[in-house]
């Protein structure tokens, strides 16, 4: 079920939060059943509560499905238009069974 859900991301920029708290953005080009996704594009953002947010270059990318904690689509509008080198935020935590 959460493949198919999926499906309506594909060719479109998505955010991945990692469990690990990690922050994955890139073109989603595919998933399977057990929810692996497949980014392209790809780039790590890492937040700061002292500097800008740095964009870490990945490439092509897979991300395990038992490492995923959240997927969302990503506005392209709004993506450009935001100043990440202003945003400051603190790291996210590893999630916590």
């Amino acid at each position: 079920m959460a493949q198919a859900g999926l499906e309506s991301y594909v060719n479109h920029t998505v955010s991945v939060v990692t469990s690990d708290g990690r922050v994955i953005v890139g073109i989603l080009k595919g998933c399977d059943q057990t929810v692996n996704l497949i980014l392209e594009n790809s780039h790590e953002r890492v937040y700061s509560s002292s500097a800008g947010v740095e964009k870490v270059p990945l490439g092509l990318y897979i991300i395990r499905g038992d490492n995923i904690a959240v997927v969302g689509e990503i506005d392209e509008e709004m993506e450009h238009e935001m100043r990440f080198s202003d945003i400051k935020a603190e790291p996210l935590n590893p999630v916590v069974h």
